[in-house]
């Protein structure tokens, strides 16, 4: 369960759910099943598109590039709320959540930003994350295993994608297996945040006192884990508080998950509908790295970010003006035709791929080499080990309604 995902999704109900025709055109069932012909539309029509409530939404890859580098379009959690709060939308889910994190590196800005990132970027290095290559293979094995023995079918999301990333995060951070169902149920509730407020809020609370009795085990006794690593790194800049530790520890173990399982659930869905790409990969399985951001590119897990004018800015030759919003669309940028060759087109051998699926800039997603490693290890190993892998012929394909999210709700197969 990503919280940024929770926390964008309780503010996008303040703004574009209310937005004019061609930003609402994203809300229909039509966008839901394919939202990448509505993107063509907006970056032809109008690509930095203010809407009647003042929201801009950008579409182009020059101007989100740029953008996502600016300094002056803010991250930062009191600019957000109070942008969100002019728009007269409820926030009470989105309040709360904040104000019980505290201010960690996903809603903060440099120079804050910036000392919260390097506490992380000792701990969380390549090195340690392709450290984790042969645990990541024995769960997706696992867990293959195990829906190949319940079959003749199974939903990939239920049973490879969404269970990876939970079980890898706790083997990074050294939580015990035996705690993994407890976790899963805190994130399971986190999901309802806005649904059940004080539910979620109190499995936080609960998550919370776990995560600080492992900080103070690791302090006490030192393993080779990412919480002592981070315990380690806090001895050498004291000007980390325990309650940033914390934070950073919560937002770290949180971040990767959904990311992670609609990487591999759009990864999969996007090779089975294109079954040239997936017999190239069958015949070359080296090209799995190239594959792994071909995927990302060309079915966006993140669809959009949100940032907030700090001060006046001028991007596309349209001038956002101090503390209005704007959302950022990944997914259009990533098929935008005047940065990607035939756009449309899945090609795991594309060069010069420079997406933006793991954003850019000051705000580049800490754990994109992590989704990216458990998704190479996962799909190498679907399309390596069930040859016969393909759509059930019943398979109902639908989305969750979060257009920040492109999320598939289950993918039905048989092997």
């Amino acid at each position: 369960m990503n919280l940024t995902d929770t926390t964008d999704e309780a503010r996008a109900g303040a703004g574009l759910a209310r937005s004019d025709d061609l930003a609402a055109a994203l809300l229909t069932p039509e966008a839901r099943r394919d939202p990448y012909p509505f993107y063509a539309r907006m970056r032809r029509e109008d690509p930095v598109h203010r809407s009647a409530q003042g929201i801009w939404y950008l579409t182009r890859y020059a101007d989100v590039e740029a953008a996502l580098s600016d300094l002056r379009l803010s991250n930062d959690r009191d600019r957000m709320t109070r942008a969100y709060s002019a728009l007269g939308g409820d926030l009470k889910a989105f309040s709360r959540l904040t104000d019980r994190l505290g201010r960690v590196m996903s809603n903060t800005d440099p120079p804050d930003h910036a000392r919260l990132r390097r506490l992380a970027n000792r701990a969380f290095t390549a090195r340690r994350v392709e450290a984790l290559r042969d645990g990541i293979q024995r769960i997706v094995d696992r867990l293959i295993d195990e829906a190949v023995a319940a079959g003749p079918a199974m939903d990939l999301v239920e049973a490879v994608a969404s269970p990876l990333p939970l079980s890898v995060v706790c083997e990074l951070f050294g939580i015990p297996p035996e705690d993994l169902p407890q976790v899963k149920t805190w994130f399971h509730r986190f999901g309802r945040l806005s649904e059940d407020i004080d539910k979620s809020e109190a499995a936080i609370e609960q998550y919370e006192e776990y995560l600080a009795r492992l900080v103070r085990r690791r302090r006490a006794d030192p393993g080779d884990d990412l919480i002592s690593a981070l315990v380690a790194t806090q001895a050498q800049d004291d000007r980390l508080t325990d309650s940033e530790l914390l934070s950073t520890c919560f937002v770290l173990i949180t971040a990767g998950d959904e990311t992670t399982t609609h990487l591999v659930g759009n990864g999969m869905l996007a090779l089975l509908r294109h079954p040239d790409q997936l017999a190239r990969l069958r015949e070359d399985p080296m090209l799995i790295r190239t594959a792994v951001d071909e995927l990302a590119r060309y079915d966006t897990p993140t669809q959009a970010i949100v940032r907030v004018a700090a001060e006046d800015v001028e991007i596309g030759g349209r001038t956002l003006r101090e503390g209005e919003l704007a959302y950022l669309f990944l997914a259009a940028t990533n098929r935008d035709p005047e940065r990607f060759e035939d756009p449309d087109r899945l090609d795991l051998t594309r060069p010069g791929n420079r997406h933006l699926s793991f954003g850019n800039g000051p705000h580049f997603c800490l754990g994109g080499p992590l989704a990216k490693l458990q998704a190479e290890v996962a799909v190498g190993t679907l399309v390596r080990r069930l040859p016969h892998l393909g759509l059930a012929d019943d398979a109902v394909l639908d989305w969750r309604p979060n257009p920040l999210q492109r999320r598939l709700t289950a993918l039905p197969l048989t092997y």
